[in-house]
């Protein structure tokens, strides 16, 4: 019998290696991706010598035409994904929006919307045709309302959300699935990279609360695949325990 096809993007750390670790475990084949090449050729090492057919393709999801050329060029026994997985994103800064840096909100911008609509540009298509198949986006529950000097953040995540529930609209004649996963506090390389790599400040984040992992919500987004072909995990809402929205959060001392 065949396997399914995963394509997973951002699995060189946190959620997305959670993911590519899950669905490994799971059966499927997998095609990752991730800017970052030499980490991903190590993952993919590793994953294969478990047994996992994997498929490693270093761009970057913000280049539109090196994502076309990934998708089109993949070999024929790839081309049909089963289960879409737009991982890819980041934040960066926490200023005010009067004080905030260009160049951080392009990246976020094209990174956490633009890149998420290649790929669904360039892999969709032959879900609908093959009448089979289920995006999934990570979103957050920072798109559910802003917190200060979250704005751009915010507002991608927020678009997240809005694209996710506009593509299931467009595809309810179809047999295909849309899920958005909405993480709150998940302990990752996120913090680190919101602060362009201040380790302490980052660390904060985390203090006096058991944040998630990766792998929870690895384990969310393989749940919501493996549902029957007639249940559509629309969305879900993953907090820590100790925290109650994108705000509240209690920390023990």
């Amino acid at each position: 019998m065949k396997k399914k096809i995963a394509l997973i993007t951002g699995t060189t750390s946190g959620i997305g290696e959670g993911c590519a670790r899950r669905f490994a475990q799971g059966g499927y084949d997998l095609i990752i991706t991730a800017r970052r090449g030499e980490l991903l050729h190590k993952l993919q090492t590793e994953l294969e010598a478990q047994g996992t057919r994997v498929l490693a393709l270093a761009f970057d999801v913000r280049d539109r035409e090196a994502t076309r050329q990934a998708i089109e060029g993949l070999p024929e026994d790839w081309r049909e994904i089963d289960v879409l997985v737009n991982n890819a994103g980041l934040a960066r800064g926490l200023e005010p929006a009067y004080e905030g840096s260009f160049d951080d909100w392009d990246e976020m911008i094209d990174t956490n919307i633009k890149g998420l609509l290649n790929l669904t540009r360039f892999v969709v298509p032959g879900m609908v045709e093959r009448n089979r198949g289920h995006v999934i986006n990570i979103g957050s529950v920072a798109g559910d309302a802003a917190y200060g000097g979250g704005n751009v953040y915010c507002a991608t995540k927020s678009a997240v959300k809005a694209i996710t529930d506009g593509l299931r609209i467009d595809v309810a004649h179809t047999k295909v699935r849309v899920t958005n996963v909405k993480p709150g506090l998940v302990e990752t390389h996120f913090s680190n990279v919101r602060f362009h790599g201040d380790d302490a400040r980052a660390d904060k984040v985390y203090q006096g609360i058991q944040p998630l992992t990766g792998d929870d919500i690895a384990d969310v987004v393989f749940y919501a695949a493996s549902a029957p072909e007639h249940v559509q995990i629309a969305e879900v809402l993953v907090l820590a325990t100790h925290q109650a929205n994108g705000t509240v959060v209690h920390r023990e001392p």
